[in-house]
């Protein structure tokens, strides 16, 4: 394997990594390409098609916005989340945009944004058809992108060629299994920690892993902060923001916690609450694999830093390190991708990863943070994607605190065992693979199963 921790978390905006940071780096590396082959004088419309899941909960999900943003050059994860809402009314309102920021082109959203939900391209259910044409109408040139979760993306030359998977370089400890990576610790003596920062040194110096951990973990703590402190309704289902009220109720009675360990759980709730809601209004988050279960890491990692004694900088970096290598077996083995193995390759995967790098920091083994991992996916297997009103709200927020909570049982579980465990990493990890593909698409991040439709709401919300 030879895909970086860091490609993994990705610093970007919500509310989803592969309907929203996909699609926005989709489009902006569109144009660029265009540019480079010196296309970009001639073009004077641009034609985006959003396919399967994209054009299901494409708007819920703010594919759109991120569009237009991507082809006036923006990225994920230097824009200004605050200015969002004003470009894309400026944008809507004058019919215009500047493709890359420099070239001005008309730009009607009825027209040249089109959501096709019933049509599917044939790798992924998340599919792009990017098109430039002409004055005269001419098309000048077509591509096609996928966005394969995490924001991750893959053009179609990629996916054919298979080249998503990764790319060739050599790394110290090379691993695509769960046994190879213990395989690699009982040969070594290393914790998966250890291997996993050997083979980052491979695209960077370990100071700078180092130092883009801890700023992936700042990124993180910021969101919860913020999260904490704000208040109101999310558009669309016009849900309540809980974080704030429920971080008021704790900081008030700190006490209760000397008579209710419990309390403890609660914080814990509180951090992915913060998290997924901040996600949920376009705000600034980690994918941890992705957005919709972006709250779960932050959440563990926060109850490392503030419940255990002795956390530090070091135990976050050995905590992200040893997360990383679980989220690239899903990764590679199976999926991130609710759209196509439903919230199991989402939810699931980073409950696994939580409680593996858990595991690590509290002085597990290998073998016993590899069964933390397995514990973590096992009891999230066949978990479905169906956010009602295609918005990551309900049941998406939630269930990151449920899925928190359950990754640091999963660690406990683990460290009370010595390792050994009747069902592999791997084994889970192929089982989920499997469900995925025999799960219904309508469970698949459609918005057209479970509670996206028996729990009744106003047709308009999926427009919001």
């Amino acid at each position: 394997m030879s895909t970086s921790v860091l490609d993994l978390f990705n610093i970007g905006i919500g509310p989803s990594s592969s309907h929203t940071v996909g699609p926005m780096k989709a489009a902006r590396e569109f144009l660029e390409t265009a540019a480079e082959d010196g296309l970009m004088d001639r073009v004077a419309r641009v034609e985006t098609r959003l396919f399967g899941s994209l054009g299901a909960t494409g708007r819920g999900h703010g594919s759109d916005k991120a569009i237009i943003l991507g082809l006036m050059g923006e990225c994920p994860r230097g824009i200004d989340v605050d200015a969002i809402d004003g470009m894309i009314t400026a944008v809507r309102t004058a019919k215009s945009l500047q493709l890359l920021g420099s070239h001005p082109v008309a730009f009607n959203e009825d027209e040249d944004l089109l959501l096709l939900p019933r049509e599917r391209l044939p790798f992924h259910p998340n599919g792009m058809q990017f098109t430039l044409y002409d004055a005269d109408g001419a098309e000048l040139v077509k591509s096609i992108y996928y966005s394969i979760g995490g924001g991750f993306i893959v053009s179609e030359l990629e996916a054919k060629k298979d080249q998503f998977i990764e790319e060739k370089v050599k790394q110290p400890y090379p691993f695509t299994t769960g046994a190879e990576l213990l395989a690699h610790c009982e040969k070594t003596g290393k914790r998966i920690s250890d291997i996993m920062l050997a083979n980052e040194r491979v695209f960077r110096s370990a100071d700078q892993v180092r130092a883009e951990l801890l700023e992936i973990w700042s990124v993180m703590q910021e969101c919860v902060h913020r999260g904490c402190h704000c208040r109101g309704e999310m558009p669309g289902l016009k849900v309540k923001r809980r974080a704030a009220a429920l971080y008021e109720q704790l900081s008030a009675r700190p006490e209760r916690a000397l008579t209710d360990p419990l309390t403890i759980m609660d914080w814990v709730n509180l951090y992915a609450l913060a998290v997924n809601e901040e996600n949920a209004v376009g705000g600034r988050v980690v994918t941890a694999p992705t957005n919709g279960a972006a709250g779960i890491v932050p959440a563990v990692l926060h109850y490392y830093t503030r419940f255990v004694p002795g956390a530090n900088d070091e135990g976050v970096i050995r905590f992200l390190l040893t997360a990383g290598a679980v989220g690239l077996l899903f990764k590679l083995n199976a999926s991130i991708s609710g759209a196509e193995v439903g919230c199991q390759g989402e939810v699931g995967s980073a409950c696994s990863m939580a409680a593996a790098g858990l595991t690590e920091v509290l002085g597990g083994t290998p073998e016993q943070v590899e069964n933390a991992a397995e514990i973590g996916m096992e009891h999230n297997l066949g978990l479905t994607c169906d956010p009602i009103g295609g918005l990551v709200q309900v049941p998406c927020i939630e269930r990151n605190a449920m899925a928190s909570v359950k990754a640091i049982n999963a660690a406990r579980l683990a460290l009370r065992g010595d390792g050994t465990h009747f069902v592999s990493l791997d084994k889970v990890i192929r089982t989920m693979r499997i469900t995925g593909r025999d799960m219904q698409s309508k469970y698949k991040e459609t918005a057209r199963g479970g509670l996206a439709v028996t729990v009744p709401i106003a047709a308009t919300v999926v427009d919001c």
